[in-house]
């Protein structure tokens, strides 16, 4: 079930949160309350101008302070308020949280070479990515439940989470959301409304979405 009773052709902007001291260093953040840098208030910034163009009707964000601040530029852009869920946040990782990738792989190698393969890993003792999609797949559909036809909702999340719900909301099994690239700070993916569902029409952008024209179509 992906949320779509007959295509209305709405939109879902899915915005990562800009940078943090965190992602320079390769720490992994999870669910600890970090800050953007100035670099990463500045990439909200330029990314929210661009984001303002698509006219979005609604605006969705993690209460993590990397994403309030980011939801907040676009919000001064567009005049929308903010909606907070925090059923947006990113993934617990519970041991894994404040550690580098090297110290992650030094102290939990075998765990994170099960998790890149695929298998379903509480990475920490924390949540699995299933149980991630589980909490924010639906606050994203009941917000896009709510838009008007051929409307415009801007989620701003955190990577993990945004991967976990892409996957689920296109209806791929979970070993395989890895193929889903990682997103760089501050940029987004896009689905859109076809008649089978929800489709992927860009991922990891930065500028904004071109119409395809082809016979793919």
């Amino acid at each position: 079930m992906n949320g779509t009773q007959g295509a209305r052709g709405r939109r879902i902007v899915l915005w990562r949160h800009g940078q943090t001291a965190w992602n320079i260093e390769r720490r992994f953040q999870g669910s600890l309350d970090i800050e953007l840098t100035d670099t990463g208030v500045a990439q909200a910034h330029r990314a929210a101008r661009l984001l303002a163009a698509l006219k979005p009707d609604a605006i969705i964000a993690s209460d993590l302070k990397r994403a309030a601040a980011t939801a907040a530029e676009l919000s001064a852009v567009t005049g929308l308020s903010v909606a907070h869920d925090a059923g947006l946040r990113e993934t617990y990782a519970g041991k894994w949280q404040g550690l580098t990738h090297e110290e992650i792989i030094e102290r939990f190698g075998e765990e994170y070479a099960a998790w890149k393969r695929g298998e379903p890993i509480r990475r920490g003792g924390g949540e699995l990515e299933t149980e991630v999609a589980d909490r924010a797949a639906p606050v994203v559909l009941e917000s896009a439940d709510k838009l008007p036809d051929d409307g415009t909702l801007v989620v701003v999340s955190h990577g993990g989470t945004i991967r976990t719900t892409i996957g689920r909301l296109l209806g791929l099994e979970p070993r395989t959301w890895e193929a889903l690239g990682g997103l760089s700070n501050c940029c987004w993916s896009v689905l859109g409304e076809g008649a089978r569902g929800w489709r992927l029409l860009e991922h990891n952008a930065g500028s904004l979405p071109e119409p395809v024209l082809g016979d793919d179509d």
